[in-house]
């Protein structure tokens, strides 16, 4: 175990001003907290928090993140308060101190609310501190060190938690060398058969190629020599858990890889950088699509390096790192690198300050807050937590907009991700993109160096089928809030008329004025949420009458409904016969508020019965007006339609079927869903009649596939937008007239 000098001279080492006195009091006050307590390998407890701060003094870390270190457990785990810390130790480090305390461990295994919820704490804490991190990534190295002595169970979750969390934060934060360490120990842990095959070929392929490393750096060393390039060259094999991923996610052996050995080359400056490319490229062959300039473009967490492969000697793939020492310094410390606690400090005339940065909008730590931002937004834990996974493991790509600006997604994002990165409103309004000048679909897959120029209307909002065309969780969340408000909207809008209708029949003008006034006696927080749950039937039409009118609304309940009024229909509405009435209780929750809907294409429109009124959902390939329809009581979904002879009825109990029929105003037509399938000859402008026929017919094509059913004929199932049954056939009748046409049939879903 380190003694108490050794651990002041590590400090005083790269910092000749660090707090002496301060670092002594904090190891001897963490050494008495901790007293006798042990670990589970039977080590004295304060070895751990010893090793921590160990750790972070080979990150040339301030004294204060090192007393922290020392103090991290102190609160949770002996008689130690927040206040006795602040005292002995000032405000800032037990405010450090604090933040670690809380931030729990995180079950990956389960409990997924808490997971998402512990993960939110702890990126709030490192938010406004980053030592909070680097200590939090030192705490977890140390114990992945010593995982043995852990209960398998213990060791299975911790390494899940390094391998989905820890590591990649510590890869985000730049800290290269540190996410390294703990991705071998999960790897070790979580997949023992396959770290012991990778290592094993990696330790057959060392005795094959011995001397290989060596000959490959003093070749391009004096390479650089002869043409005047002051570099320092040096070789590294690849970790066995890079290793293994790279062959996982490639699908490709050991062997296949091109890159097992990698070779960095640090010079003084940028020009030499490029220098050293061209001598490079001109002396060894080239790996086409092997080369990334991340000076020009550096990643998010400020790592800047050209990455390049070539064909060396010895014939063999080796990948080249060119970069300055400054560059270097990043790589090789991260966010840690950024720290200038010191100046900080000197900045206000020697008294401890936070933790300073040289850009705090821009790499790591813009990276971090967007994060915290994202987690404010979203709407419940297991959003968020998806969200930083998506954010987390994924390769980026670097687009442009318009005007120059270079947003950073992840690999495989579309324009919809790109357009929620530029701003959420941005985002919602989207309705077309063009990438690089040429118009394409809004989930075309964007590569490095797109610029993306993104459509939007006022009068959009995003459908939620669209959640499925984002990668990014920011994206994802967005659509799935922008869903819920717009389904709340329209919910809102229904209960609007409800209300308004239901105050004329009392001879009554409804006003959402008169509303608010009425909410705390419906036990209503918002106007909104007030008209939606009417909507819902959540709260009754007469109770609103009661709370807003009492007087008026007692006589009117009171006396029998007037003719008018149950026959009275609306525009563009479905009427409930009698008979149907008294088989339909609205009762139960609604899940129309979180988003959900039925299977297949659905439209909402209001339905209005004797007593009752909820929404109508169509189906794609349902029923059109002409047909004979049966409704269904779906709880929390409203009345889903369908044509008498639909083989979805069966699904549905008898007792659940409702007797609708038709109410359509002429005036104002509507089209509805159908679906047809068409069997025509494989063969060349066959689809473009059969387009033709239907664009003549005022038909339009919502949607096709297309069934290969043999060598010289195809089946093609089309989507349909009619007007009502006599326009469906007259759409399939033209159909039947041509020539090409084998077959046409109307199809049910």
């Amino acid at each position: 175990m380190m003694r108490q000098y050794e651990l002041v001279e590590r400090v005083q080492k790269y910092d000749p001003t660090a707090d002496e006195a301060l670092l002594n009091r904090a190891y001897v006050y963490a050494m008495r907290a901790h007293g006798s307590q042990k670990r589970a390998s039977g080590a004295p407890y304060f070895s751990h928090p010893l090793e921590v701060a160990a750790i972070l003094t080979d990150l040339k870390l301030d004294d204060a993140t090192i007393v922290t270190a020392l103090l991290h457990d102190v609160i949770e785990d002996t008689d130690a308060t927040r206040a006795e810390i602040d005292q002995l130790f000032g405000p800032e480090i037990g405010a450090l101190v604090d933040g670690l305390t809380k931030i729990k461990r995180l079950d990956l295994v389960s409990k997924k609310a808490e997971q998402a919820e512990n993960f939110r704490k702890l990126l709030i804490a490192i938010s406004s501190d980053i030592r909070v991190l680097l200590v939090k990534l030192a705490d977890r190295l140390h114990n992945m060190r010593t995982l043995e002595h852990m209960k398998p169970e213990s060791r299975k979750r911790n390494s899940e938690e390094t391998l989905e969390i820890y590591a990649p934060l510590a890869g985000r934060m730049g800290m290269q060398a540190l996410r390294e360490e703990l991705e071998e120990h999960a790897f070790r842990w979580l997949h023992p058969e396959a770290y012991k095959t990778v290592t094993e070929k990696l330790e057959e392929l060392r005795a094959k190629n011995e001397g290989l490393v060596e000959d490959i750096a003093n070749a391009l060393q004096k390479r650089l020599a002869d043409v005047g390039i002051d570099a320092e060259v040096s070789g590294r094999e690849k970790k066995p858990y890079s290793v293994w991923s790279k062959m996982a996610n490639k699908q490709i052996s050991l062997e296949q890889l091109s890159d097992i050995y990698a070779f960095r080359v640090v010079v003084g400056t940028i020009d030499d950088c490029y220098r050293v490319l061209g001598v490079a490229h001109t002396t060894w062959r080239t790996v086409p699509g092997r080369f990334k300039d991340y000076i020009s473009t550096p990643k998010q967490n400020n790592y800047q390096s050209i990455h390049t492969t070539v064909v060396g000697p010895r014939h063999q793939r080796v990948e080249l790192q060119i970069r300055t020492r400054a560059m270097h310094n990043v790589a090789e410390y991260g966010v840690a690198a950024h720290a200038v606690y010191k100046d900080a400090q000197k900045m206000n005339g020697g008294n401890t300050a936070t933790l300073a940065f040289s850009d705090k909008e821009s790499g790591p730590y813009q990276w971090l807050r967007h994060l915290v931002e994202t987690l404010l937004e979203g709407s419940n834990p297991e959003e968020f937590l998806e969200h930083t996974k998506l954010e987390l493991f994924q390769d980026q790509v670097f687009c442009f907009s318009p005007k120059g600006r270079l947003i950073a997604l992840p690999r495989g994002a579309t324009p919809l991700d790109f357009a929620y990165a530029v701003h959420t409103d941005v985002g919602n309004a989207a309705v077309g993109a063009y990438v690089n000048g040429r118009h394409v679909p809004i989930d075309t897959r964007l590569r490095n160096g797109d610029e993306v120029e993104i459509q939007t209307s006022k009068t959009h909002t995003p459908p939620a089928a669209w959640e499925s065309l984002a990668v990014t969780g920011r994206a994802r969340s967005a659509i799935r809030r922008a869903a819920r408000d717009a389904i709340r909207r329209q919910y809102a809008e229904l209960g609007r008329r409800l209300l308004i209708s239901a105050f004329e029949r009392i001879g009554e003008a409804y006003s959402d004025e008169r509303l608010k006034k009425a909410l705390p006696r419906l036990s209503q927080k918002s106007l909104e949420d007030a008209l939606a749950a009417v909507a819902r039937n959540e709260v009754k039409i007469e109770d609103v009458l009661r709370a807003i009118a009492p007087e008026l609304a007692a006589a009117a309940l009171a006396a029998p409904p007037r003719a008018e009024d149950t026959s009275k229909s609306a525009k563009g509405w479905l009427s409930l016969t009698r008979a149907a009435t008294n088989k339909l209780r609205l009762g139960g929750s609604s899940d129309s508020d979180t988003g959900t809907a039925p299977t297949g294409r659905v439209r909402g429109i209001p339905i209005r019965g004797v007593r009752n009124d909820m929404p109508v959902l169509f189906e794609a390939g349902g029923a059109v007006p002409g047909d004979r329809i049966v409704g269904v009581l779906a709880p929390g979904e409203g009345i889903r339609v369908f044509q008498i002879h639909s083989p979805r009825l069966q699904e549905f109990e008898h007792e659940r079927w409702i007797d609708v029929a038709w109410d359509i105003d002429p005036e104002n037509p509507e089209r509805f869903p159908a679906l047809i399938s068409v069997t025509a000859p494989n063969r060349p402008g066959t689809l473009a009649e059969i387009a033709d026929v239907i664009g003549q017919s005022g038909g339009n094509i919502d949607n096709l596939k297309m069934i290969r059913r043999a060598s010289d004929f195809t089946e093609l199932r089309i989507g349909l937008e009619v007007w009502d049954l006599a326009h469906l056939n007259q759409i399939i009748n033209g159909l039947k007239a041509k020539a090409v046409v084998s077959k046409v049939e109307r199809v049910f879903e």
